[in-house]
């Protein structure tokens, strides 16, 4: 059982991790790879509404989807943005990266290469990822607007999709700790994490949710 203490506690990290940024046309939509295919539902739904002419799918495989993703995360987000009606030659493919970072870097060299001039794009992830990824773009690619965006949903429609209250709580601190210690190494952005949303996430380590800490920092 997750007590109401902890629901309260992921309920502000998972607030903290969203940046509440508005769509609006972009050069554009840039889907990061995941286990979640709703990230590529959300980047379809913002290509119809004529929000980005062109989509990067950018994604690998990991160890969380190897088995449901074999021939890579860009390439299953691709077919399904496909089926809902995303034409094939709006859409590139990059099928190598394996972290945020990656992402970014590997985008932006291949739009670089097809001489697509980037001025403003829009980044599509997880829900809880939004921050993250945010501060990665602004870290590695500063010359770009960036608007951070995934599908609307709330926690609890999001732990229902997933199945497993704990794992979302667990991914919600890890997320957490990242945004805090990826500035020291150089990776993101520093961003001020609020009392409230630190305190909470202390909690919430000391409950046990660490599955998904950096082993070197938990700590």
């Amino acid at each position: 059982m997750i007590s109401v203490q902890a629901w309260a506690d992921a309920q502000r990290l998972w607030d903290f991790q969203q940046m509440h940024h508005e769509p609006r046309p972009c050069s554009v939509a840039i889907g990061l790879g995941s286990h979640d295919l709703g990230v590529a539902e959300a980047t379809a739904d913002l290509y119809h509404r004529g929000m980005a002419p062109l989509v990067v799918f950018t994604g690998a495989t990991s160890r969380t989807t190897q088995e449901r993703m074999p021939r890579g995360e860009a390439e299953h987000y691709r077919d399904r943005a496909m089926e809902l009606g995303v034409p094939g030659e709006v859409i590139l493919l990059e099928p190598k990266a394996r972290n945020t970072g990656e992402n970014i870097r590997f985008s932006r060299a291949l739009l670089e290469k097809q001489g697509t001039r980037v001025s403003s794009a829009l980044l599509v992830s997880k829900p809880y990822e939004e921050r993250r990824a945010y501060a990665t773009a602004r870290k590695l690619w500063p010359e770009v607007e960036w608007l951070s965006v995934s599908t609307p949903t709330t926690l609890a429609q999001y732990v229902d999709s997933i199945k497993d209250a704990r794992l979302v709580v667990d991914m919600l601190v890890g997320a957490q700790q990242r945004l805090m210690v990826y500035p020291r190494q150089g990776f993101l952005i520093e961003q001020k994490t609020p009392c409230d949303v630190a305190a909470s996430f202390e909690r919430l380590c000391s409950e046990g949710f660490t599955s998904r800490l950096l082993a070197d920092e938990a700590s």
